[in-house]
Formats: C-alpha cells, structure tokens, sequence
C-alpha cells in the first residue's frame, strides 16, 4: 500500500520537471547540434575553450586592471568631497529633466563610478529616501542603470583610441536616461497612482542621526581610498568573468566566420556566422538607426543586454576585422551604458525595493531609452562630423 501511493507521488515529481525540462534540452541540445553542424564537434569544443581562454587572459585581466584604476580613483573621489561637489553642480538638473529630487543626482555619479548595484544599497539609507516620492523612488532602478559602469566604458573607449566620440556617446546615454527614468515613472503611476504623493519614507526621526566620521591624516586616507577603490575594482573584475567567458564565447561563435583560409581549426574566434545573417536581412533598419556599416556590429548591443563587461570584450575582435568606426563607437557608448547589463540586473534590483511585479516595465521602459540613447549618439555625431 506504502508503495502504491509512493509510486504515483514520484510520478508527479517527474511530470513536473518536463514543461521546464523538455524545452531546455531541446534547445541547448538544438543550438549545440547547429553549431557542430557546420563547425564539426572537435571543432566546436575547441574553439569554445580557446576563445573562452583567450579572452580571459586578454580581455578580463584588461578589463580588471581597468576597474581596479577607476576604483581607486571613484573611491578617492568619494573620500575627498568630489562627489558632493558633482552632486551639488547636477543638483539643479534633476528635477526639470528627471523628475527626480536634486539629492538623486548623487546616485547617478556613484553608479557611474561603480555599477548598477550601487543606487538600491545608496537607497535603503533613509537619508537618502527620505526626498523621494513612491514612483521616484522605483524609478531610481532605470536612473540607475543608464549611468552604470560609466566611467569603465568610456576609459575603455578611450583605450582604444577614441576621445570624442566617447563623450557623445555619454550624451545619448544621458539622453536615453531621461527617456527610460520618465516613462517608467509614467508606469509606476499607472499602475499605482497613490504613489504619485506618497512619500518612501514616513517617519524620518532616524534619517537625521549620522555617525561622527573617525579622523585620520591625509597620506592614510588616500592611501585607505586607492587600495579599497582597488579591491572593489578587484570584485568588479571578477564578477564579470562569467559574463565574458559565456555570453561573448557564444556570441563570438555566432558572430564571426570560418578561419582565414575558409575552413575550421578549431582555433579561437571561429565561428558560423549567424548573426550577421540574419541582421543582414534588415541590415536597413540598424544601419538607418544606429549607422552601423556592417552587420557583425549587432553583436555588441545583443551582448549588452546581458554584460557590458561582455559587450566591450568584442570592440578589440570588431577593431581587428576593420569593422569599427567613430560612429560604431559613440553609439556602443550609449547604448552600452545605458543598458549597461539591465536584463541581468533589474530583476534583482526591483526585488530589493521590494517592487519585483514592475519588473516587465522596467525592463521595457530601459529597452526603449537604450534604443534613443544609440539613435541619439549617432545623430549627435553625423552633425559633429558635418560641422567639424
């Protein structure tokens, strides 16, 4: 009897994995199958590990020497009243384009300097909170966002050779921000017009009490700033590995062709070329859009939705094949700042506000302010390349 009942409540433990299971495998069974297909499985193994290999050595460790610098300088920055003197300059700013309080704009520049993350733990301080209103409050997710891993992108831009075109692609970021921040705010009081006037915080009595800072002299806190702005940079670095090695792995695979005498070695970099097959069908719309002049260039803000880290380890490979331009750039530096890795991190980020059923719309708010931010960038620079 024990038995019998034991069977059928097995039985329903197996059926309630196949909605879930049974489309996994066949896709990763499918995607894997296509890919040897053309390549040859020896092939295709080999050239996941080489190109997984390849760009941690040459990619991740550059990327990280490059978190560690702009950690070291953020945390400076943040130790010496820099930020409060930027927070103070785009104080005034806030309201008019963000319908943001002034106090928000301190967010912005500490995600800049960081990542995304930084605005939800800058936000459970009540002193903080304290300004905001309900549908502000949320909104600071997509405000968030747009302005993440900043200065990262564009000292990487710069790396490459590039100085102005970063800088417009900082603009139509900035852009793109005030278009995600408005229209998730228009979500938010939609779906909860009470919010429009209800405050985050309501009880303020302990958002006044600050901690008396401990003194030190000069050479200890720069040198306290540089080497903890360093070991954040550290956990930056680290944390975007798995971003590189899986996403740009397979994106390069999907990307980029056969090896140079057509066939398959097995060497890094290979690949069946798939995307740019089917960006090229309508190649039209992106290179209307965007002015992307090939259609390999996809790949980067595919990438971006997942990992900037990830969509930058692309920019040395498309600059090797003659594809990059200052278009190409300012328009990665927009939309790789705005979407600055949103599908990867909005989710967690609601959830810790508390907010995870307004997930959808923010993700399509930011969807549309990273489109406006590339469509802005390119614009911006077809004038600056006609006037200059």
């Amino acid at each position: 009897m024990a038995e019998a009942t034991k069977s059928p409540n097995l039985w329903k433990k197996i059926t309630g994995y196949i909605p879930q299971g049974i489309p996994c495998l066949v896709i990763v069974f499918a995607l894997f199958w296509y890919i040897g297909y053309h390549m040859g499985v020896s092939n295709m193994l080999n050239t996941i590990m080489h190109t997984a290999h390849d760009l941690l050595l040459n990619t991740v460790l550059y990327l990280m020497g490059i978190c560690v610098v702009t950690g070291a300088i953020g945390r400076l920055f943040v130790e010496f009243g820099v930020v409060n003197l930027i927070e103070k300059i785009l104080r005034p700013l806030m309201k008019p384009l963000f319908r943001l309080p002034g106090v928000a704009s301190l967010g912005a520049v500490m995600t800049f300097l960081s990542d995304n993350p930084a605005i939800i733990s800058l936000s459970q301080d009540k002193r903080f909170s304290q300004y905001f209103k309900k549908f502000q409050y949320i909104s600071l997710t997509n405000f968030g966002t747009a302005f993440g891993m900043g200065l990262l992108v564009i000292v990487f831009m710069i790396g490459q050779g590039y100085f102005i075109e970063p800088l417009i692609g900082f603009f139509g970021a900035f852009c793109g921000c005030i278009v995600s921040t408005r229209i998730m705010q228009h979500f938010i009081i939609k779906a909860y017009p009470h919010f429009a006037h209800e405050d985050v915080v309501q009880e303020d009595s302990d958002a006044a009490k600050e901690e008396k800072p401990e003194v030190k002299s000069m050479p200890i806190r720069i040198l306290n700033s540089l080497l903890d702005g360093g070991k954040t940079g550290v956990d930056v670095g680290i944390a975007i590995i798995p971003g590189v090695l899986i996403i740009s792995t397979l994106v390069m695979i999907l990307t980029f062709g056969p090896g140079s005498q057509g066939d398959y070695t097995g060497a890094a970099y290979e690949g069946i070329e798939l995307l740019p097959r089917l960006a090229n069908k309508i190649n039209f719309v992106f290179e209307w859009l965007f002015g992307f002049g090939d259609p390999h260039l996809v790949a980067f803000p595919i990438t971006a939705l997942g990992a900037v880290g990830a969509a930058l380890s692309l920019v040395p490979s498309f600059a090797s094949e003659g594809w990059i331009d200052g278009n190409a750039i300012a328009v990665f530096t927009a939309i790789g700042m705005c979407w600055s890795g949103y599908l990867s991190t909005h989710t967690a980020m609601l959830d810790s506000l508390g907010y995870r059923e307004l997930t959808p719309k923010a993700i399509l708010a930011h969807t549309i302010g990273g489109l406006c931010a590339a469509m802005i960038a390119h614009a911006v620079y077809v004038i600056v390349t006609l006037v200059f």
